[in-house]
């Protein structure tokens, strides 16, 4: 496939880069104890955020889901902030307030909200303002698919068409809603779903940059004319799983162990006085098992997403090779000036004795 016009695959590749390498850093934080709560990686959306956030400038605005560090990174916000955020500092971008799924950064502007479907009003919200203050500015909203259905992001697609807002909904398809298929909780087509309102969609594989680029930027270009809002489905692939320490991805990764973790309480259940009859148990074991096998399955398949590595092949590898290393330096930088304030403080992960 030939390149979009106007995508500079060494700046996409940068971008992508440096997010992954700051939700490492932070994802290696979580697990030494230093992050507050659950800890939602944006690793696999690299494409998609990279290829959106291309087309943006300006005052141009951002509504972000419970993934919010990786679009913050790519559209310049300090890393270093950032990170003494998520790690709870007073330090940090929003003075260890927001935590990891609250990131706010007015500069941009860009709000988040961990309630599912939120992106929805935020964005709206900037596009009326947009529209009427700003004329030629944009609003991007990002959301999983899972989020399509709740009632406020459909009446923010709602709104959208009927007042020609400047905003565009991006929808990240992973297929999982945390531990359930979408699937099984989800009607119907979700492009057809936004196409009933009236929405302009455009589908691309979130693990190719430049498929995303050109479908984000035919979007955004629409609507900064004043053309209507937009619509677009990206698949992706997370491997992390939903969070950190994802159920699904503990029993993939180590499945014996999990084993002998989840085997007593099943066995237990099984032959429990009361409750379901046999046969009720057994058809709980077997969709137990099928769930299993489908997730094995689709993890396996769509590992080879993997945005970064197919990144890396839009430049000769001496130039790779050259972006990851200027990238490492100033996040293994940050991170360390981050985890060393935070070990200077009595909060979360620290002690008056220091890291834990």
């Amino acid at each position: 496939m030939a390149l979009p016009k106007g995508l500079d695959p060494a700046s996409a590749y940068r971008t992508m880069v440096r997010m992954r390498l700051v939700e490492e850093a932070l994802t290696q934080a979580w697990a030494d104890g230093l992050v507050p709560g659950e800890y939602h990686s944006g690793i696999g959306e690299e494409g998609i955020n990279a290829g959106v956030l291309a087309h943006l400038s300006g005052r141009d605005s951002m509504a972000l889901d419970h993934r919010n560090t990786s679009p913050l990174v790519g559209r310049g916000t300090d890393i270093t902030k950032i990170m003494l955020e998520v790690l709870g500092s007073e330090a940090g971008l929003n003075l260890g307030k927001a935590g990891h799924m609250h990131l706010m950064d007015p500069s941009l502007p860009a709000a988040s909200d961990g309630i599912v479907g939120a992106s929805g009003p935020l964005a709206v919200g900037a596009a009326v303002a947009n529209q009427r203050l700003n004329p030629g500015r944009v609003a991007v909203a990002f959301h999983g698919e899972a989020a399509m259905n709740q009632g406020m992001l459909m009446e923010s697609y709602n709104l959208a068409v009927a007042w020609g807002l400047p905003v565009i909904f991006v929808c990240k398809d992973s297929k999982w809603s945390i531990t359930t298929y979408s699937a099984e909780v989800t009607g119907g087509d979700l492009t057809d779903r936004a196409k009933a309102f009236g929405l302009r969609v455009r589908r691309a594989r979130g693990d190719r940059v430049e498929d995303v680029y050109a479908a984000a930027g035919d979007l955004i270009r629409k609507a900064r004319i004043g053309a209507g809002p937009g619509f677009l489905h990206v698949s992706c692939h997370r491997p992390a799983g939903h969070f950190e320490g994802d159920p699904i991805v503990r029993l993939l990764k180590n499945p014996r162990g999990q084993a002998a973790e989840w085997g007593p309480p099943i066995v237990d259940s099984v032959r429990a006085q009361g409750g379901g009859s046999r046969s009720d148990r057994a058809a709980a074991l077997t969709d137990l098992a099928k769930r299993g096998a489908r997730a094995a399955r689709d993890y396996t398949v769509r590992s080879r997403m993997d945005p970064i590595r197919r990144g890396r092949r839009l430049l000769d590898p001496a130039s790779a090779g050259r972006i990851e290393a200027m990238e490492t330096i100033e996040v293994e930088t940050a991170i360390t000036v981050a985890r060393e304030t935070v070990g200077q403080r009595a909060t979360f992960g620290a002690d008056s004795g220091g890291a834990r």
